[in-house]
């Protein structure tokens, strides 16, 4: 069973090791630090995981850093939730993009930005009138 840590809000100057100082000064234990950094910049991206050894040491860098102030920033802290499109009992694994899928699944599914397609029907009228613009 994993024990992390969504560590979020951090200033993009902070690294791992910056973390696992304070997590030293609070006497407080993580197997691994990993703070996330953009592909191409490699600039923070103003969040990182810590694995705790255990669910209380998990709750215990959670009450910690939960709502701590850092600059001109409040840091936030909770369980990390599970990555979309992971396998999971109840779901699965995740299916290729529109493989297999019938042409209305294929016309309502989301395109990679998170965005709906543009050849999908507008819901409103406004929607209507912006899409003949775009």
């Amino acid at each position: 069973m994993s024990f992390t840590v969504f560590l979020g809000n951090l200033p993009t100057w902070v690294a791992a090791d910056d973390i696992k100082q304070w997590l030293a000064a609070e006497d407080l234990v993580a197997d691994s630090v990993k703070v996330i950094r953009n592909h191409e910049t490699q600039e923070s991206k103003g969040f990182a995981f810590v694995e705790a050894p255990t669910a209380d040491e998990m709750q215990a860098i959670i009450r910690r850093f939960d709502r701590a102030p850092l600059e001109d920033k409040v840091l936030r802290a909770n369980p990390a939730q599970p990555t979309k499109g992971a396998v999971t009992p109840r779901t699965g694994p995740p299916s290729a993009a529109g493989a297999g899928a019938r042409p209305e699944q294929q016309r309502n599914r989301t395109d990679r930005r998170g965005g709906k397609k543009r050849d999908q029907e507008p819901k409103s009228a406004f929607a209507a009138e912006l899409a003949k613009v775009l």
